[in-house]
């Protein structure tokens, strides 16, 4: 089974706002390439120790909002 993230923005951008919403998170943490949504979710789910439905939701949720989710 595989996640698909529904980002509203383009990842580079999505990447860089969810740093300024967590600085604990670097770029190995955040890689990303369209199709492995699984294992960036289970990355940041085990360093941020939340679900990984919490993670899909938080990201999808900064990439909507721009920045301004919190």
């Amino acid at each position: 089974m595989s996640t698909v993230l529904k980002l509203e923005a383009p990842w580079p951008q999505v990447k860089e706002l969810l740093k300024e919403a967590n600085s604990n998170l670097t770029d190995e943490d955040l890689y990303y390439t369209p199709g492995s949504e699984d294992a960036l979710l289970q990355r940041l789910a085990k360093k941020m120790d939340r679900s990984t439905e919490h993670i899909k939701g938080w990201i999808e949720s900064v990439s909507s909002n721009k920045g301004k989710a919190s």
